[in-house]
């Protein structure tokens, strides 16, 4: 497989900002390509084309819900948002505390603002861990507008104008389904559309799980009198066990803060089938990871070790020739994690020390979340029955109920 256009101009645009570090040096097209690198979709991409030719920096906002604890699979969005930053786009990051209540109660009210003080850390150790320059990121607090009057009441016009099932459908892939679930639930997409309104933006960045919301958002909006705005996409990657990288799914993530060992482990229990490089976590998180966080900080390659074997080391540049080297069995799994284990290590190094270093990212931890006791498990007393052969009633034992004969 051979680069893409936006792959090969994103390379060049590294290039030149490793030189001269300045978003000038670039071309319109170096700037789109950055944009654009490693996306699964873009919709209405003439937005941020209309932005960079009026002399704009596009104003793009990621959120996230604060709900569970940040796991590496934030690494993914977080080098989207490094590309994003060095194309010169002005970046919010939306810490969404109310959409985490509403989502199906994920986030107690009382614990909300804590965790959104932990996200906060988490996001900013973990750009500064990749040498991301921060001075165009913006974090916002949704409750910091999302309680205004203006805002109450246009939630109250696209709750007129928009129905259960479509509000219903455009989150069914990013809010909790259950049964007879509550209406907090259809709000969440609800909100999530105004916020691209409140918080004067050309285009929202997601996952590809959002894409019916984004899709509603480009048809409600314009039901307030409110312009559409541009929507871009990176993909969903694996998670160690194959599914989605999740914080309820201790097996399938790891944790911003997990020792070296833990890291070691988890990763040498990952699902990495040889030769098959489909819906492989490792591969898809050295794809959309390592290889962009070495190009932002180190030397743009991912090395995998041979010494055992006596062989030179594997050298990659490319998500593609990786993938074809394990399809032909040249990358094994047993060469893969090792390798993994080391990089994400190095990674997760100096996040580590950060917070070790902060006394109040610590404090806040234990209060957005804290330790739950483990309730003692209560001994089942084994009831051996008092009757015996002609013996009177148990203890107990309804009245007017009458005692077996006898043995004769």
């Amino acid at each position: 497989m051979t680069a893409t256009t936006d792959e090969k101009l994103a390379s060049a645009a590294d290039t030149k900002l490793t030189v001269t570090d300045e978003v000038k040096s670039l071309s319109k097209e170096e700037r789109l390509a950055l944009i654009r690198v490693n996306l699964a979709e873009v919709l209405n991409p003439e937005i941020l084309e209309n932005a960079l030719n009026e002399g704009r920096d596009p104003r793009i906002y990621w959120g996230t819900a604060t709900t569970g604890r940040p796991h590496c699979g934030y690494f993914v969005p977080a080098m989207k948002i490094g590309q994003l930053l060095a194309a010169g786009c002005h970046v919010i990051v939306l810490l969404a505390d109310i959409h985490g209540f509403l989502d199906n109660l994920k986030a107690p009210i009382e614990l909300v603002n804590y965790r959104a003080q932990y996200y906060k850390f988490c996001i900013t150790s973990i750009l500064k861990a990749v040498k991301v320059p921060t001075d165009k990121l913006e974090f916002v607090l949704g409750s910091s507008y999302q309680k205004s009057p203006e805002y109450i009441m246009d939630v109250y016009k696209l709750c007129s104008v928009v129905s259960e099932h479509d509000a219903k459908k455009a989150g069914a892939e990013v809010v909790k389904q259950s049964d007879n679930a509550p209406l907090s639930g259809l709000l969440y997409p609800i909100l999530q559309v105004l916020d691209e309104e409140y918080l004067k933006v050309d285009c929202q960045f997601g996952g590809v799980d959002q894409r019916k919301l984004f899709a509603a958002a480009k048809e409600w909006l314009p039901r307030l009198g409110y312009k559409e705005r541009a929507h871009i996409m990176n993909p969903m990657v694996p998670g160690l066990q194959g599914s989605k990288m999740s914080s309820s799914d201790p097996d399938s993530k790891i944790d911003l803060l997990d020792p070296p060992e833990v890291v070691a482990k988890k990763i040498k229990k990952a699902e990495a089938a040889p030769g098959v490089a489909e819906g492989n976590g490792l591969l898809a998180f050295t794809e959309f990871v390592l290889l962009p966080a070495a190009t932002l900080y180190g030397d743009g390659k991912f090395h995998v070790d041979r010494e055992r074997d006596g062989l030179p080391p594997l050298v990659y540049t490319e998500a593609a020739q990786m993938s074809a080297d394990y399809q032909n069995d040249v990358l094994t799994p047993q060469l893969l994690k090792p390798a993994v284990t080391k990089a994400l290590t190095a990674l997760l190094a100096p996040i580590q020390a950060d917070y070790q270093a902060s006394k109040e990212w610590q404090e806040v931890t234990l209060k957005a979340y804290p330790l739950e006791e483990k309730k003692k498990k209560e001994k089942k007393v084994k009831n051996k029955g008092t009757r015996y052969p002609g013996g009177g009633k148990p203890e107990g034992a309804a009245d007017g109920a009458e005692a077996p004969a006898p043995a004769q």
